[in-house]
């Protein structure tokens, strides 16, 4: 696949089949990670892989609680504010949090240390390079599935869930859990977001702004 084509392909899909991805194909594109820029020239990632629907469900307990709570404030809000591209997205994405970790039976946890200060508080903005480089490692991931003919989705921890997610699975504490990252086959009739088209040209500036 051309490298431009996987751009275009890698989008946040939350409805998956039950086909099953193999650890060979989750090797490589967990492996796409190592590939990402990494600040000081360290990989201070790690994974956890989570299969079967039982096991998924235990994880993600707290995200049921969290979404129940922050789901019909969030739309009412986000409505006012939101133009419809937006809107149309957070009314799929929101009802779906736990069923789109849960369908694709590949739940993965990545979690990634920095090394002298807590990775989710910087001190000033190179500060934030730990965090950088654990996101540029997602990326990665992203394209790699979309290459393989997969897809992803995730969710950003909130509240208590990377607390509880560390202490269940056994994680260090000086590793944070970067997002839960479901990685599956897309459904034929899969959800997708409108793309909003943007005008590159519009958006460089030459010299100043």
């Amino acid at each position: 696949m051309d490298f431009y084509e996987v751009l275009a392909k890698r989008r946040t899909i939350r409805d998956f089949t039950d086909r099953e991805v193999t650890d060979e194909v989750l090797q490589r594109i967990l492996g796409a990670a190592y590939k990402a820029p990494t600040n000081d020239h360290l990989h201070q990632l790690e994974f956890v892989v989570v299969r079967g629907l039982e096991n998924i469900m235990q994880i993600i307990a707290p995200v049921t609680e969290n979404t129940q709570n922050i789901q019909q404030a969030g739309l009412e809000a986000g409505r006012a504010t939101m133009d419809a591209d937006e809107c149309e997205m957070f009314v799929d994405a929101l009802p779906k949090q736990q069923k789109m970790l849960a369908e694709s039976n590949c739940l993965v946890l990545p979690f990634y240390r920095q090394l002298g200060c807590p990775l989710l508080q910087p001190g000033e903005q190179s500060g934030l390079n730990y965090f950088a480089s654990a996101w540029a490692a997602m990326e990665n991931i992203f394209l790699a599935a979309a290459a393989e003919g997969l897809a992803c989705a995730f969710r950003i921890p909130i509240h208590n869930e990377s607390a509880y997610v560390k202490a269940l699975v056994g994680a260090p504490a000086d590793y944070e859990l970067t997002c839960f990252l479901a990685i599956g086959y897309p459904a034929p009739d899969a959800f997708i977001p409108t793309q909003k088209v943007i005008g590159v040209k519009d958006r460089i500036h030459s010299g100043k702004w």
